[in-house]
């Protein structure tokens, strides 16, 4: 099973970043494996609109049945949603410690967006 998390970089001790669709990058934790790879945000990020979106189907393109974020917005939410993607809120400083709370089942499951559209 792999998860996705927000960040700004490219290690487990990376911050988390808390906007889904102008995140800087996603690691996408593999469980099976206990590995990780690291997916940069680049050119959603940089979007000036639909960042959210093109950010879903890329993680969603990596085949990951649940994300961890800050926010999510509800075009962003309507499309992991669709794929089947589970969204998980937190406030962790760090991917370790979202991770940790994730392993934990302390992390609260979305119920829809929580963000408005085009928050910058």
């Amino acid at each position: 099973m792999k998860i996705a998390f927000t960040t700004s970089g490219d290690t487990l001790n990376s911050s988390m970043e808390s906007r889904f669709g102008r995140a800087r990058k996603f690691i996408i934790y593999d469980f099976d494996s206990e590995t990780f790879e690291v997916i940069d945000n680049e050119k959603s990020m940089d979007a000036a609109e639909g960042s959210g979106i093109q950010a879903a189907y890329a993680v969603a393109g990596k085949g990951v049945h649940g994300l961890v974020t800050g926010q999510c917005g509800p075009k962003a939410y309507r499309a992991l949603y669709t794929a089947g993607v589970w969204i998980y809120h937190t406030d962790a400083s760090t991917v370790t410690e979202a991770l940790s709370k994730y392993r934990l089942g302390k992390l609260p499951l979305a119920e829809s967006s929580d963000a408005d559209s085009h928050a910058v």
